[in-house]
């Protein structure tokens, strides 16, 4: 029988039946390149003398921007395959002793050498369900490193496990494209404070639509009292996932909906009653929770009066139909493979709702109910573990009310969940929390409500809707948000938990409890699709594929301060904030204050003022193992110490070609002679870029001070960096991944050799 001649059941039902079926399997074609196809030509090698000043391009010489076949995944099991084991000790020469310089390696020998433990990295593109291919969502993975290690924070050490959801169900976040907030927070905060990393700085390239719009189904669910919606509720605590058809049927049609067809052809399969609960949830008159206003939601039911019983009643109805849904998709008649693509096709505002419903069936509890408000008394199962956290993050962040915040939060810890100060704390004690950026606010919001010091109350206006922000408490410290430029620059320096920076340094230009909102410009420089696409090809460990692999064509790579003691040459000394004047001084805005950041560092006993004009990135590059790894001779770089990065302009080009230099800089760049790296005695003359992918590579070893210097510098100038940390990712596979994210700075450091105190 032809499977278009099936019966037809509607669009979700069909996802289920296809994914619940079994299916051919098909053979994976091989995306290699196959020998017979000719081999890119490669660039005649330079003296190896000339790495550390690399040559401006010849005329010949291939594009970064190649487009080839796509860099495989299995790169790594080649090396195994041959039979090559890794170098017992780690390379100090190159070429190895017992290798010729002229010697031609085959690709099995060159990744045994070359290429094994290096970190390798790939760009993904995906579509968006239910627009045009205008819009998609890009991701980047990485490879390599044969321990566990990632670029990424531990969610738990981080405490941002409630920033994000894996759509199908509890279980391991394996992948970005996995969970409901898009990009995805599980691979969004970096190892290093104040870092993000390579699929992060991947998917912020990506085009989503703003919302997509759902037609009116203009079917009305039946008409719920509070009393009913919270029997159901309760009843919902204990349903198991393997009810049948009928006895989900009967719930649902005699208690919630209305079935039109339940004479003749009643609606009893699982697939219909999504799709109806769908439909129904489509309505307009139901909270919008992809609209970043409405995703605190315990806004809409924390201590409300009696005229928003109404509003009260309409939540819970919304999130009840939203929980009979989920009760429905994770059915145990569904395979994993159709729940996913189930879950994949449904529109966001549903997915939202489905989130919602998570939220509540895992952490809440319906103790009692009855048809008023006061009647309805929850149990919060998260609230002993969501104490000892916010204990935890008062006492990282060094919090100024200390003693007091933590004897409030002891006297209250026994006591029910009803008591919370604010709708912000009902949410983090109670666990209902949407993923996504509210997560943050929430938990400080929650600590500032905690504590009984009344110059909190100039605190109150923290949102979410303002991430660029951050605070001054008791003239003590200064904390910030990990997504405001201010944080980001300071964050070497300080303790970064929670989406926060801090404790870090005072100001004088805020009041003694204040809130302050940081003006950024957008960075030029941005990845754009085709970057990400061909990620692989543009960073791969043994350059353009070939049928040979010449020794010549590579050299061994490492810092300049491995060979001396670190430098101690800069301080941070003042962050100053400039008020920005309002347009109509008569009529300022409301809400807290606007500012541009300035970070005033000494070097060598000079202070240099640098404006955080650009709220630029940084990004954490990947681990690799078995290194040092040798550098194909066209990765071009520059190696500097941090104490010359002022002499740098303009690197990258990116005001010079739009005629632009003068109005990119705020603060005027200090000519810096000396100095003591590889280039010993540069001046601002030799520090340009010969090349428009030449790296910059700036060893802040030392005091963390030196990268934050760093750091200034490229907020400064509006460049995005890479972070490598030189005892967990070699300089070679560093700048390879400043090749694949398309970044041209390069910030090593070593938090190996910190003294222990750091």
């Amino acid at each position: 029988m032809d499977d278009n001649a099936t019966k037809p059941g509607g669009f979700w039902g069909g996802l289920l039946r296809r994914g619940n079926g079994t299916t051919k399997l098909k053979t994976k074609q091989d995306a290699r390149r196959t020998r017979a196809a000719a081999a890119r030509p490669r660039r005649p090698p330079p003296e190896m003398s000339a790495m550390a000043q690399p040559r401006p391009r010849d005329a010949d010489a291939r594009p970064r921007r190649r487009r080839v076949a796509r860099f495989s995944d299995d790169n790594d099991t080649d090396a195994e395959a041959s039979g090559q084991q890794s170098p017992p000790t780690p390379l100090t020469d190159w070429p190895p002793a017992g290798m010729a310089p002229k010697q031609e390696l085959a690709r099995d020998q060159a990744m045994a050498l070359i290429a094994r433990g290096a970190s390798s990295h790939k760009g993904y593109r995906r579509a968006v369900p239910h627009v045009s291919s205008d819009f998609y969502a890009l991701y980047a993975a990485s490879s390599g490193n044969r321990g566990e290690a990632t670029d990424r924070a531990n969610l738990h050490d981080a405490m941002v496990q409630l920033m994000t959801l894996r759509l199908a169900g509890p279980g391991e976040i394996s992948s970005p494209w996995s969970t409901l907030e898009q990009p995805s927070c599980a691979y969004m905060y970096g190892a290093r404070p104040g870092t993000i990393t390579l699929n992060h700085w991947a998917s912020m390239a990506s085009e989503f639509p703003t919302s997509i719009a759902l037609r009116d189904s203009g079917i009305t669910p039946r008409a719920l009292t509070l009393e009913q919606v919270f029997e159901r509720l309760r009843e919902l605590q204990s349903a198991r996932d393997d009810l049948d058809e009928s006895t989900l049927y009967r719930t649902l049609y005699k208690r919630i909906l209305r079935d039109p067809d339940r004479i003749l052809n009643p609606r009893k399969s699982l697939e219909k009653q999504i799709t109806d609960l769908i439909v129904a949830l489509s309505r307009r008159d139901w909270i919008d929770l992809t609209n970043p206003k409405n995703q605190v939601v315990t806004r809409f039911i924390f201590d409300p009066f009696p005229e928003d019983h109404e509003k009260y009643l309409a939540f819970f109805h919304q999130l009840l139909l939203s929980m009979e849904l989920n009760v429905r998709i994770h059915n145990k008649q569904h395979s994993d493979y159709a729940k996913d693509k189930l879950l994949q096709q449904i529109p966001p505002t549903i997915r939202w709702n489905l989130a919602l419903a998570r939220r509540w069936s895992d952490y809440i509890r319906v103790d009692s109910y009855g048809p008023t408000v006061d009647d309805i008394k929850l149990r919060f199962k998260l609230r002993r573990r969501q104490v000892k956290m916010l204990k935890k993050f008062a006492t990282t962040l060094k919090w100024p009310n200390l003693g007091e915040t933590l004897d409030t939060l002891k006297d209250s810890e026994d006591e029910v969940a009803s008591d919370a100060v604010s709708s912000d704390a009902y949410a983090f004690f109670s666990g209902l929390v949407l993923p996504g950026p509210t997560f943050p606010f929430i938990i400080m919001n929650t600590l500032i409500d905690t504590d009984p010091d009344e110059a909190t109350d100039e605190l109150a206006l923290l949102s979410h809707m303002h991430p660029n922000c951050g605070f001054q408490y008791r003239n003590s410290y200064t904390y910030w948000t990990t997504t405001c430029i201010v944080g980001k620059v300071l964050a070497p320096t300080c303790q970064a938990l929670a989406g926060w920076v801090g404790p870090a340094c005072p100001t004088a230009d805020l009041g003694r409890s204040q809130i302050a909102r940081i003006r950024a410009r957008l960075p030029k420089q941005v990845m754009q699709r085709e970057d990400v696409e061909s990620m692989g090809e543009r960073s791969d460990p043994l350059g353009p594929p070939s049928e040979i692999y010449p020794v010549d064509e590579y050299v061994l790579v490492t810092p300049a301060a491995s060979r001396c003691a670190p430098l101690d040459t800069a301080r941070v000394e003042l962050l100053s904030l400039r008020e920005v004047p309002a347009l109509d001084p008569t009529q300022p805005p409301p809400g807290p204050k606007l500012f541009d950041a300035v970070v005033q560092v000494a070097v060598d006993g000079v202070s240099w003022p640098l404006r955080l004009a650009y709220d630029v990135s940084f990004v954490n590059a990947w681990p690799c193992s078995d290194g040092p790894h040798p550098l194909f001779f066209d990765y071009v770089y520059k190696l500097i110490p941090a104490d010359e990065i002022l002499a740098v302009r303009d690197w990258g080009r990116l005001y010079t070609k739009a005629g632009s230099l003068r109005s990119a800089q705020s603060t005027p760049m200090p000519m810096v002679q000396g100095g003591n790296g590889l280039n010993g005695g540069a001046t601002t003359d030799s520090l340009q870029q010969q090349d428009d992918e030449e790296v910059l590579v700036v060893e802040a070893f030392g005091v963390p001070d030196h990268e934050v210097l760093v750091r200034a510098w490229c907020a400064h100038w509006g460049v995005s960096a890479m972070v490598a940390d030189a005892s967990k990712t070699c300089m070679a596979c560093a700048i390879r991944e400043c090749y694949a994210a398309a970044l041209t700075v390069l910030i090593l450091v070593d938090d190996a050799s910190k003294p222990s105190d750091e």
